[in-house]
């Protein structure tokens, strides 16, 4: 039987001590922030406290915080956010942390701990720019080796920077500048006096 979240929340905080930042449970799963230079070592205490034994890395993801709440937010920019499981125990947890620079954003590799992150670190690395130190061979995996940016920074433009086409005369792909007008697009509306009456 799975364990309350405050009750897995006192075991985390029983393991973690000081390290943790900020916690809180919220829709029946615990979220803990610890800082970035605790990440690594956090993480494999997860994994190692046979009270926690949290075996199973689910999901790592980036995050950008440059518009939360409409722009209002004041704390670091960007975020790593690592979905453990627990398969022997059946319990979850959330843990976050926050890079220390947002123009470099940096945090160690968790590839010691869990070696199935590692996909999701390149994800992370070409989307966001978030740099994961130690990891063997972080590249990009979802664009192109000449793509100029990270699409899912929040300052990205939605059109992109360039945009590539096979070229039938060169026989080759090439890069051009973005050829796409912005435009508004306005919904149609659709009103009629009887509508929705049979």
């Amino acid at each position: 039987m799975p364990l309350t979240p405050e009750v897995l929340l006192g075991r985390v905080e029983e393991a973690l001590g000081d390290k943790i930042l900020t916690s809180k449970v919220a829709q029946d799963q615990v979220t803990i922030e610890v800082a970035p230079t605790d990440w690594l070592e956090v993480c494999a205490t997860l994994r190692d406290a046979p009270a926690l034994a949290f075996d199973l890395m689910m999901d790592l993801c980036g995050v950008d915080y440059s518009a939360y709440k409409d722009g209002a937010w004041e704390g670091r920019r960007f975020a790593v956010v690592v979905q453990l499981l627990s398969v022997r125990r059946n319990h979850r947890l959330r843990v976050r942390t926050f890079c220390a620079d947002d123009e470099l954003p940096i945090v160690s590799s968790l590839m010691d701990v869990w070696p199935a992150v590692n996909w999701f670190e390149r994800e992370a690395f070409d989307l966001f720019g978030i740099v994961f130190e130690g990891h063997p061979d972080l590249r990009r995996i979802l664009t192109d080796y000449g793509f100029i940016g990270h699409p899912f920074r929040k300052d990205f433009p939605v059109s992109g920077h360039v945009e590539m086409r096979y070229d039938p005369e060169l026989k080759r792909v090439v890069y051009q500048p973005v050829s796409i007008d912005p435009r508004e697009i306005t919904p149609r509306i659709v009103r009629e006096d009887n509508y929705g009456t049979a």
